[in-house]
């Protein structure tokens, strides 16, 4: 085959460096932004917080500046770069790098009030540690139990064998451990605080409450009865079999459900070792109404106020005013420009978030207007993502990303923003209305409902027509899942 040459026209799409780093920022949660920025300073010494020392900061710069030029530098920029350095852009008295404030200074009341919660206690781990150091072992138990007490799960379960904990104990830590050892301990574990801690499964769990129960002095042997030999049949509502099995009567068997139900089916759930950021909500966007004038405000309290190191521009300065100008001085103040321009691109990437977040989470605001000002779900709008992306001219991609783990602050309760998208439902008038409706709707007849006859899911399909709404009964199942609510059979109660 023939070699030959051709001219072919092509159009590529690729994203910038700065466009991937603000797609990126997008995405990131007001609880995680000062993190990121943190790293951001981290890597870049041109970039630093306002409220940093300024006569610090220039000395480092400069010692660092001097120490550069006497040391070998590997810079990436060619021959060009060095014979053709300009750097009159950064060094003009003119000059304007704009800093970036993420506070408003014209209404400082409003970021006052906008408190972050601080969350300081011992994680769940350590409280256990510190009551196993209450028990009488030697050192090698002391090692076993430890470990043990390592490999409970955040809710309070041990899911590992003993097989396993042994196999641990032997490659890691050099110990040889019998299962009946780790038993015995396990079984000390089991009585510590909270109850039910340390157990194998759900039933473990639930028995070990109900024994310390018993050893206050309460009366639970028929509730320990039922977990112990009709577990399943509870877990499935057969209720009837469990009263035939043990001869209970209605009473009893009422009393003994009313006991499992008080009980903590995650006993460390409460207080597992949790990340911050997901242990209490922090919003991106408060919401006020000042006599049914909605005000949008974004939440900047935990990000500080950014700007380019006037070190590293000084040092630019000294290079332009200075005669002496080697080759390794230049690929010193390469290297600085580059520092500078990257703290120039995130400085406007974080302008362009907070930008992007308060155009979309406005939009969002007029379009749910009725929502915003009663609080009432079944005010809801069908609203889908292309909805958004119309009003502001973002792309659907961009607001996909602003509406993911993003909070908003209302005075009728904080919200996800995608709790606002929903899709569309048609009604006997021909109206459109929204799933979020419907659902709030299904929701009601559900916890209205009687309890000793819960409503099937035909039922409540004929409801939800009767009312007006064209929904068929496998939607009504698929809301229902959506919703958490269990199948009538499993929600009926004596």
């Amino acid at each position: 085959m023939a070699l030959s040459q051709s001219l072919q026209q092509k159009l590529l799409q690729k994203l910038s460096p700065q466009q991937i780093q603000l797609m990126k920022l997008l995405q990131v949660p007001t609880a995680n932004l000062e993190e990121r920025i943190k790293e951001e300073m981290e890597e870049n010494p041109a970039l630093e917080a306002a409220e940093e020392n300024h006569e610090e900061n220039e000395t480092e710069a400069q010692d660092e500046f001097e120490a550069d030029t006497d040391d070998e530098f590997e810079a990436d920029g060619s021959e060009d770069d060095y014979d053709n350095l300009d750097i009159s852009e950064y060094v003009s008295d003119d000059d304007d790098i704009a800093d970036y404030k993420l506070k408003d200074e014209n209404y400082p009341e409003m970021d006052e009030k906008q408190t972050l919660p601080f969350r300081i206690e011992s994680t769940f781990h350590e409280f256990l540690l510190e009551q196993l150091s209450m028990l009488n072992l030697d050192e090698k138990q002391r090692k076993i139990a430890e470990h043990i007490v390592g490999s409970i799960d955040d809710d309070g379960y041990l899911r590992r064998d003993y097989g396993a904990i042994a196999d641990d104990l032997a490659f890691r830590q050099n110990i040889t451990a019998t299962e009946e050892e780790i038993d015995t301990l396990v079984k000390q574990i089991q009585h510590f605080d909270p109850p039910g801690i340390c157990a194998r499964d759900l039933r473990e769990c639930l028995l070990l409450q109900l024994q310390r129960k018993k050893e206050e002095g309460l009366d639970v042997d028929t509730t320990i009865d039922i977990l112990s030999d009709y577990f399943e049949e509870f877990t499935k509502k057969h209720y009837e079999k469990i009263q035939r099995g043990l001869n209970l009567t209605d009473d009893d068997l009422k009393n003994a459900i009313s006991q499992i139900v008080r009980l903590n089916p995650k006993p460390g759930g409460n207080m597992g070792e949790v990340n911050k950021a997901e242990s209490y909500i922090i919003p991106d966007f408060f919401i006020h109404n000042n006599n049914n004038n909605l005000e949008l405000t974004l939440n900047s309290k935990n990000a500080p106020d950014l700007r380019i190191s006037e070190g590293y521009r000084d040092m630019l300065k000294e290079y332009d005013r200075g005669s002496k100008r080697d080759k390794r001085q230049k690929e010193a103040v390469i290297f600085i420009k580059q520092k500078i321009d990257a703290a120039k691109w995130f400085i406007d990437a974080i302008k362009q978030r907070q930008h992007t977040l308060y155009t979309t989470m406005h939009a969002i605001m007029d379009y749910q207007r009725d929502f915003f000002l009663t609080g009432d779900e079944t005010m809801l709008k069908p609203m889908i993502l292309k909805d958004i992306a119309e009003r502001t001219g973002l792309d659907i991609s961009t607001v996909s990303r602003v509406a993911n783990s993003k909070f908003v602050q209302t005075e009728f309760g904080t919200y996800r923003l995608k709790f606002f998208f929903s899709e569309s439902l048609s009604t006997e008038s021909g109206e459109e209305v929204s799933t979020r409706e419907v659902k709030k709707i299904l929701s009601d007849l559900v916890e209205g409902e009687n309890k000793k006859k819960p409503l099937s899911d035909e039922r409540l399909t004929d409801l939800l027509q009767q009312k007006g709404y064209n929904i068929a009964r496998r939607t009504v199942a698929k809301y229902r899942e959506q919703l958490n609510i269990s199948v009538a059979r499993l929600r009926k109660q004596l």
